[in-house]
């Protein structure tokens, strides 16, 4: 097993979640798990692999693979809140806004928005435990002070 280097993979964590679902993503078809939406990122020696399903609750996951072994994971669930299921229009404006939080990830903690983020009447609260090596948290966004999305997410280095 390659011994990872964290500084290294916090460099391309930030990186590659700019260039992944946050940024605009390269889709990855045909998907290899059907019926999901997947994004695909490689520079260097490191490939990031997300793959998530769903629109109003979309549970997914994304894999760091180095020189071709896999070496880091994250799995995420969560979406709007139940009471929104259906709202198109708030559930299009809410991933617009959380893309926007994702673009501000901690670059010590590369994998989630940053602790807090606020946009007009929007706002986003992220709370983690742990770091890069293992982790757990969750997110949430309100707008105009209301609860309209949470996802947890844990993960860390694979041993």
């Amino acid at each position: 097993m390659n011994k990872i280097n964290i500084d290294k993979l916090n460099s391309f964590l930030l990186d590659a979640n700019a260039n992944g679902y946050a940024g605009g993503g390269n889709e990855f078809t045909p998907p290899q798990r059907p019926e999901f939406d997947e994004i695909h990122y490689q520079k260097g020696d490191f490939v990031f692999h997300d793959s998530y399903a769903g629109h109003y609750f979309a549970p997914g996951q994304e894999i760091v693979y180095y020189k071709n072994q896999p070496i880091w994971a994250m799995a995420y669930a969560g979406g709007m809140k139940f009471e929104y299921h259906g709202d198109e229009e708030l559930t299009h404006e809410t991933i617009e806004f959380l893309k926007k939080a994702l673009m501000k990830m901690d670059p010590v903690l590369p994998f989630r928005g940053p602790e807090k983020f606020e946009d007009r009447d929007w706002q986003y609260i992220s709370t983690v435990t742990g770091d890069t090596n293992d982790f757990v948290g969750n997110e949430k966004i309100y707008h105009k002070n209301k609860l309209v999305f949470e996802q947890n997410f844990i993960g860390g280095i694979i041993v």
